[in-house]
């Protein structure tokens, strides 16, 4: 037979469901939260927040910073009564939060004007919790490191 000649089938396409690996960030928040954006955090920021002497609520306000830091040559710009309206804190709270965390070297703002005297939002650096999370990463490295070693002893000694 040629193809012309060929009898044609009409089976049914059953496509392969889609496989979910569980590791995707939408596997686990699911489309339609995150259509709206994620944030990433560096897993030491979270683990090294007691170290760092971080409050629960600075904390959120370091988080609400980085929303907004999309380019890491660009330094994020929000304004304070944003992130207090998201955190249902006052604007003078929020600023406290911020400058405790400018005096603990963790943040350095940035004035920011448009034209010649119009101040607009203050930009954030990280450069000194950027600094002081390296500082960190080494004893936080070795303590995964000691613990993967203990697992393995245990399974070793389970083993035998």
């Amino acid at each position: 037979m040629t193809e012309a000649t060929a009898p044609t089938t009409s089976a049914p396409v059953i496509p392969f469901p889609k496989k979910i690996s569980g590791k995707r960030a939408e596997d686990k928040w699911s489309p339609q939260v995150l259509k709206l954006g994620y944030t990433a955090l560096p897993n030491l920021l979270l683990r090294a927040q007691a170290k760092l002497k971080i409050s629960p609520p600075q904390f959120n306000v370091l988080a609400q910073l980085c929303e907004h830091w999309w380019e890491a040559d660009k330094y994020p710009f929000p304004a304070k009564d944003t992130i207090a309206r998201r955190m249902g804190k006052s604007p003078r709270q929020v600023q406290r939060y911020i400058t405790e965390l400018e005096e603990a070297g963790l943040i350095k703002r940035v004035e920011r004007f448009n034209g010649k005297k119009s101040q607009v939002n203050n930009g954030y650096l990280f450069t000194g919790l950027i600094k002081k999370l390296k500082e960190l990463e080494p004893e936080f490295s070795k303590e995964v490191e000691l613990k993967k070693l203990r697992k393995k002893k245990l399974e070793t000694a389970k083993a035998s």
